[in-house]
This record gives C-alpha cells, structure tokens and sequence, in this order.
C-alpha cells in the first residue's frame, strides 16, 4: 500500500509499504475512502528533526472495514466507518467520563507500531470502542459533501465542537474564537450550534472569514495582538468575550484570550500548545477570576449525535475543504496549507 511519512521539516513523502495486518484480536483493518492533512501537521513540518527514519502521518479518515480481530463486535467487514483521530477501549473509567482521549488503553497514529490514517489501509486499535458505523450509507451512494463532512467528524469539526463544550457556550453568551483555520471555523459553527448569541471571529484571511461568517461569525475582526484585544473589547463595550476559542496554539493566541476573555469568563484551548509555561496570574487570569478548560477532542463521545446531524443536513462542516488530492499529492497538499493557499487538504483514494 501507500502511505506518508515525514522525514524531518518540509519533507513529506508517499511511500510504498507492506498492508497492515491484524496484530491483536481488538484490531481492525479499515480502507480508506477519504483522508486528510491536519493543521497540528503542520507543526512537524515547520520543527521535526531530520531522521533516516520517516513518521507515519495522519490521523483522520473515513473507511470501509476490511478486516476484524477475533474479539472485534461492532464492525464487521463491509461498514462504513468513522475513524476518530484517537483510538479508545470506549469502556475504561475516563471513557464513561468523557475524556475518551485520556483512554488507559488508547492511544494516537502516528507511530512506527500504530502507523498513520493517510494511507490506503489502517490499522485500528480497539476497533470496538473506535470505529463508529455510518448508518444507512456507504462511499457509493454518499454524496461528495456528505463524505467531507462525515470526514470532519474525525476530528476537525469535534474538535471545535468540543473548544465551544468545554468553554460552555450558552444562549445569550458572546464567543470569540482566535483563528481562521478549519478548526476556527469549525468552533464557529458549533458555538452557532450551541446557541451564542454573538460570535467574533478574529482572522486576517478573508476566504476563511467569510465562511466563518457563513457559519455564524457576527463580527470579523482582523487585527492582531494588542490591537486585536482593543478591537474586541470595543465591540464589546470594553468589557470583553464570555468564552474565547482558542484554536491557533501559539502563546500570542493565548496572549490575545487573557487579554479578551471578560471577569468570570472561559479560555477553552483546542489548538495544540507549543507552549509549556504561559501566564496564569493577577494580570492575567487569576485578576479576572478567568478560568482555563479544553484539551485534546475526545471524538469519541461526541461522533453518533453529530453523524447524525450530518446526515440530517443540519451542519456542513465539510465546506472547510478547499483542495483535494491523491495520495501521490500529498506532500503538494501540506505545501499548499502551509503556504496558505487552502484551507484544508482532503485525500481521496
């Protein structure tokens, strides 16, 4: 089969390598029908080390079960599934809370022993608490938007979905989501979905921000730093956001929400800190009584009522697509995201 890995910063490759095959009996093997390239990639493409031996990369795909493990029950061979970008037991006691990303027997792609989901073929840990079937449809008779919006809920739109849980948006409530990115917009149209009365979409690219004001944004604000947070607090009355959705990673995102979240309100983090240490005191959080929530998606809890609403034309998350590639196109597709010429790179097979 193909698959790609990264060699080091900017050096992506499509290689040919044996199929995976099943190696515990909780296993499955899934055919990829549609993959893509996550903003988070590109972080390793901007500081991974050279090295002889190349990263498997990947971690969002829609697919076809192959194969099964001998304790597999859920799937069977022939489902159309959804592959959240953690893999989960489903059952364990931070699974039945919630946080299937926090899993004791879980874990991520991405590694020579679990491999990467943008490949032809995938190997799933703990198909059982993973993969959930798509109802009532298979790749043939799903419709090109279906497919890419069945492809977000692997992770793109539940992660922006789960920034705007955390962050408990609210009827009523003002949201300013940082950053202009597929999981920016997408946390744009789950705090519409949640029900924010005002949304403030800070973001300097206008293609990205008019689909955010098509999935709800009511304000685009395109300054940055200092002046971003002034802009904010002016369109709020100098008294800032309820919640803010960060979802860019870098300390400026995160100077940007202490300095927009209003007193008593939330910084819900979903994009992926490069950052250890960052500022928790009087000036910026404790003087607010601000708190700090959000973390790695657990898709997991989220996926069949979102199905759902995908398949009911609720929610079009997959508008967030721009590009689309073979598998051979791959490295091209992180080029033309980290170049900023798309938004968000699907993979067809």
């Amino acid at each position: 089969m193909k698959a790609t890995f990264m060699y080091g910063a900017g050096d992506v490759r499509v290689e040919t390598v044996a199929d995976p095959v099943i190696r515990q009996p909780t296993d499955a093997i899934v055919r990829a029908v549609r993959a893509c390239v996550c903003g988070s990639d590109l972080h390793p493409y901007h500081s991974l080390h050279a090295s002889d031996t190349g990263r498997p990369m990947g971690h969002e795909l829609i697919g076809v079960v192959e194969e099964i493990g001998a304790d597999v029950r859920t799937v069977k061979p022939g489902d159309f599934v959804v592959v959240p970008f953690a893999f989960q037991d489903n059952t364990c006691v931070f699974c039945r809370e919630g946080f299937q990303t926090s899993c004791v027997h879980g874990g991520w792609y991405g590694s020579p022993e679990v491999g990467g989901l943008q490949a032809e073929l995938a190997r799933v840990p703990q198909a059982d608490g993973s993969l959930v079937v798509v109802p009532g449809l298979t790749p043939d008779t799903a419709s090109e938007e279906l497919l890419a919006s069945l492809l977000t809920l692997s992770d793109v739109y539940l992660t922006g979905y789960h920034a705007a849980y955390m962050g408990d948006v609210q009827p009523g409530k003002t949201v300013t989501v940082i950053g202009d990115g597929a999981v920016g917009l997408s946390a744009v149209l789950a705090a519409r979905q949640l029900g924010a009365e005002r949304i403030i979409l800070m973001g300097r690219h206008a293609s990205r921000t008019d689909l955010g004001v098509a999935f709800g944004a009511t304000d685009v604000v395109a300054e940055r730093g200092a002046d971003g947070v002034a802009r904010v607090l002016e369109l709020t009355n100098g008294e800032g956001s309820h919640i803010v959705l960060e979802a860019v990673g870098h300390m400026p995102a995160y100077e940007q929400a202490y300095g927009i979240v209003r007193p008593g309100g939330i910084i819900s983090r979903v994009g992926v800190p490069q950052y250890e240490e960052a500022p928790i005191g009087f000036g910026s959080l404790f003087g607010k009584n601000a708190r700090l929530a959000g973390g790695p998606a657990p898709v997991r809890a989220y996926l069949e009522p979102a199905i759902q609403q995908v398949l009911d034309g609720v929610i079009d998350p997959g508008r967030v697509f721009d590009r689309t590639v073979g598998i051979d196109d791959v490295p091209a597709g992180y080029a033309a995201m980290d170049a900023r010429e798309a938004l968000k790179v699907m993979v067809s097979f």
